[in-house]
């Protein structure tokens, strides 16, 4: 399996999937945690995602930084997480450039954060709009209790 390049691609002398499974593994940070790690370490190929209840990473690169990141991964955790275990196997697929995961990963928390703040825009219509009627409401009253 050994081979290797860098920029001009074809590595792979390491291909690991990695599973973490625990009562609290997703929406605590986990991916752009690994992805650090992933850079820290220099791996070249990177992906991560959410699956059902468990993180899927698969990571590719030299064996002494993919053995590191493993070692890594089963030892450390972002702070919110709970994890019951850490689960790595051989992965003989294809594996995206950590520059292409890390691209794809930020524009799908851009599009998340666009979305948030679209409801926050839609809810602070809906409060000016309340906020409105009570005027109209407390008007009314005042003029009420002068009569």
């Amino acid at each position: 399996m050994p081979k290797f390049k860098l920029k001009g691609r074809f590595f792979c002398e390491m291909k690991k999937r990695i599973v973490i499974k625990g009562e609290r593994v997703q929406d605590v940070g986990y991916r752009l945690f690994l992805l650090e790690a992933a850079e820290q370490l220099g791996l070249v190929g990177f992906q991560a995602k959410n699956i059902e209840d468990y993180v899927e990473c698969i990571v590719e690169g030299e064996k002494s930084r993919v053995d590191k990141f493993i070692e890594f991964a089963r030892s450390n955790f972002p702070e919110f997480a709970e994890v019951r275990e850490v689960i790595d196997e051989n992965y003989e697929g294809s594996v995206m450039s950590i520059e292409g995961f890390y691209r794809i990963f930020s524009l799908g928390q851009l599009v998340k954060i666009v979305n948030v703040g679209l409801k926050m825009l839609e809810k602070q219509d809906e409060t000016l709009k309340e906020i409105k009627e009570l005027r109209t409401d407390l008007k009314a009253l005042s003029k009420d209790s002068q009569k």
